[in-house]
């Protein structure tokens, strides 16, 4: 078998019939800066052919039921084993999905209850998936939602003034009429003259079975009360897209029975070494490992050795924090991912690729060096793994590194460099190289404060009583471990005061309908000259109205759902991915139909109009560094890192706000941390305060002043344990003062 997977001609998106080998068995990490292609050839490529490849393995029959998936744009990829894809995204929303079921160790619990448990009970008593198991109050989801009737209902109105709130209900749709056609309601009675009897048939009457006799046929259909309808939806192990909306009508409180743990009265009861099943899922990894390890019993030898090993990838990973009995729609996606890579460390199948999409991403440099290690373990057991990164100390541990550029967009898209550490530090055309090799020096200006942004008694999750002072009209850095309540703090000081303002991928709507044009409002203008030159309606040129191509509605894709294969996304055959319909592109502008004008990159776009309000807004996304974006490019194709600097443009005129920004760093390259710190450098200049949550020692070292939480994780954190300008954490004995010494002064 070849010891290299051998790519050849990949032209998807920006890459430039690039060619060239990987090595298998080795700890491969793609780098390049944001936009440069690396997505684009592990994920779009490498990734997306693996899928196609098993489509192939299956019969006939099943592929003629499945839909139609696209090889992605290259000549051949060669010597390509299955694929294990361990991205950045949250493992989901089932309400009834833990920590402890996701990774199985919750089963091995369960059995050990069995075995060795006093009183006696099988298995399936300690599930809370089960009726044998679960909580009678909560059904297993280990919360109450209690009904706020003032959102849900408006007293004043009648049914048919819509009275209901909720849009499952609203006037018109199904369930409104099942309300008519019961005729039990006068629907043109207020809400607040309803009978006690009327209000509990509107809100809490059970299913019951209705038969509608007109003539010509008979309905046979099912009235249940709006709450009982709301609550059993809540309940639902499918996790519905619905249920988040349903959630907006309740106040939610921890069962008062179970008291969260999701468990009934019997199961709570159950005792291992003097400590119940619900002690046991609220403790903290790393002392439910302790736990585990005291246990001496002959009969349960074999489960313990499996929990502990179980618990100890999660540890070493670095989210020994977490417990059992948290929700993993409750996960930052790092955590997430940890998870994920946590099960593939059990995995005994060899010969697999596992593509990793930052696996850095939300982890101290503490943290990092397990995430490394766990990686080369996975490595060590002939496996390949394919890791898009742009942390330091990862690069630097990898076995081979693949640089794509040398810059974004349709400047990059080439393989600049292929080999080892040594030989990219030296190689003159790789601006990887080029950063990797100069270090920042730490900032030791200490500029004056001129005043403090005061915290008083911040208390949230793992932070008790704590007084936090921020320094105005710098830059400040809030540090430590994961789970050390960095996050806490800012969610804390976010709810607490409405004036500070959050800057971050999750504050902008990313989505297909929107593009770089449309966010900045530079479109609007666009299509009104477009309306103005060809004397036709300004709606002629939206995707969104009358000019969309019909056969797509104007995404220029047609997405198929693939259940547990995901979606896959076709380019329309209609419009080409266009998103218009055809005579609208027959209307001109300076020579230029509006597709055109979309194809533009930023910095074409200023050369090509005139008009002061558009170059206005463009040259502003050029200040921040996104001149290589296409006015049409969707946000939901953008990295992270430009998503975010998309925000920030807005905010470059503006002066005397407290800005907040969570991990700013995620996605970017050493080069583009350098540009993402002389962006806030204005903001500061304009008067101006920055607070960042980052772990980058390369961005850290621009910081004025920093905030270090500790000591340790969860419980054993939440302390502010470092207040003080840069340089003055270097004679600290913290995890972060370690880090940046370490940082300066390692080769």
């Amino acid at each position: 078998m070849s010891d290299k997977i051998i790519v050849t001609g990949a032209n998807e998106n920006n890459l430039k019939n690039v060619s060239f080998d990987i090595e298998k068995h080795k700890f491969n990490v793609v780098t390049g800066v944001s936009g440069s292609g690396k997505s684009s050839l592990v994920f779009d490529c490498i990734y997306s052919m693996a899928q196609a490849a098993f489509y192939e393995t299956l019969s006939t029959y099943i592929v003629k039921n499945l839909p139609k998936i696209n090889k992605p744009n290259v000549e051949k990829i060669e010597n390509l084993s299955p694929c294990v894809l361990i991205e950045q995204k949250r493992l989901g929303q089932n309400p009834r999905s833990t920590v402890g079921t996701y990774t199985e160790i919750y089963t091995y619990l369960r059995l050990l209850y069995s075995r060795i448990g006093y009183p006696i009970m099988d298995s399936d008593c300690f599930s809370f998936n089960t009726p044998k198991g679960a909580c009678r109050r909560c059904n297993g989801i280990g919360i109450e939602l209690k009904i706020d009737l003032s959102k849900l209902i408006d007293y004043d109105k009648s049914l048919n003034e819509g009275a209901i709130r909720h849009r499952t209900w609203k006037v018109g749709s199904r369930y409104f009429n099942i309300l008519q056609a019961i005729n039990y309601f006068d629907m043109d009675k207020k809400i607040r003259n309803y009978t006690e009897e009327e209000m509990n048939m509107l809100l809490y009457k059970e299913p019951t079975q209705y038969m509608n006799k007109v003539v010509g046929y008979i309905q046979s259909y099912s009235y249940e009360g709006i709450i009982s309808r709301i609550l059993k939806r809540q309940a639902d192990s499918r996790g519905l897209a619905i249920n988040e909306y349903d959630k907006t009508f309740f106040t939610q409180t921890v069962c008062l029975e179970c008291q969260g743990s999701r468990l009934n009265k019997n199961a709570r009861e159950v005792k291992v070494a003097g400590k119940t099943l619900i002690e046991v899922l609220n403790m903290e990894l790393v002392d439910l490992y302790n736990f585990i390890d005291s246990i001496d019993d002959v009969i349960a030898i074999d489960i313990v050795m499996k929990i502990k090993k179980d618990l100890k990838n999660l540890i070493d990973l670095g989210i020994g924090y977490l417990t059992l009995n948290r929700g993993i729609n409750t996960l930052s996606s790092g955590e997430s991912q940890k998870i994920k890579l946590s099960k593939s460390l059990n995995n005994t199948l060899n010969e697999l690729i596992y593509i990793m999409d930052e696996p850095s991403l939300g982890f101290h440099s503490k943290d990092v060096k397990n995430i490394v290690q766990a990686i080369k373990e996975l490595v060590s057991k002939n496996n390949t793994a394919i890791v898009v990164e742009h942390n330091r100390q990862v690069i630097q541990s990898a076995d081979n590194i693949i640089d794509i550029g040398p810059d974004a967009g349709k400047n990059g898209g080439t393989v600049i460099y292929n080999g080892d550490i040594s030989g990219i530090l030296n190689d003159k055309t790789s601006i990887t190289g080029k950063y990797l090799k100069e270090k920042k020096g730490i900032n030791d200006l200490k500029r004056s404060i001129e005043g403090y942004y005061e915290v008083k008694n911040v208390n949230i999750n793992n932070i008790s009583n704590q007084n936090v002072n921020i320094p105005l009209n710098l830059l400040t850095c809030i540090t430590g471990i994961s789970g050390s309540g960095k996050s806490s703090l800012i969610k804390y000081i976010l709810e607490h005061n409405s004036q500070v303002i959050k800057i971050g991928k999750d504050n902008i709507a990313v989505s297909n309908r929107s593009n770089v044009a449309t966010y900045t409002k530079t479109f609007d203008i666009i299509r009104e000259l477009f309306a103005k030159e060809n004397n036709v309606s300004a709606s002629k040129f939206s995707f969104n109205s009358s000019g969309a191509c019909s056969n797509c509605n104007g995404t220029g894709i047609i997405k198929m759902d693939m259940h547990f294969l995901g979606n896959i996304k076709q380019v329309c055959d209609v419009c080409n991915g266009k998103r218009y319909e055809s005579e609208v592109l027959k209307y001109l502008y300076k020579e230029k139909n509006i597709n055109d004008v979309l194809e533009m990159t930023v910095e074409e776009a200023i050369l090509f109009f005139d008009d002061n309000e558009i170059l206005k807004r463009l040259k502003i996304l050029k200040e921040v560094g996104l001149e290589y974006l296409k006015l049409g490019q969707t946000l939901d194709t953008l990295s992270g890192g430009e998503v975010q600097r998309v925000n920030m443009s807005k905010y470059l005129t503006q002066k005397g706000n407290i800005y907040v920004f969570d991990e700013p760093t995620q996605g970017l390259h050493l080069r583009d941390i350098e540009l993402l710190n002389k962006i806030m450098q204005k903001l500061i200049k304009k008067g101006n305060t920055v607070i960042v949550v980052e772990h980058n020692l390369d961005f850290i070292m621009n910081a004025d002043y920093i905030i270090d939480m500790g000591p340790e994780a969860g419980k054993n954190g939440g302390k502010v344990i470092f207040s003080g300008f840069l340089s003055d954490i270097l004679s600290e004995n913290t995890y972060t003062g370690r880090a940046i010494n370490e940082y300066l002064y390692s080769k």
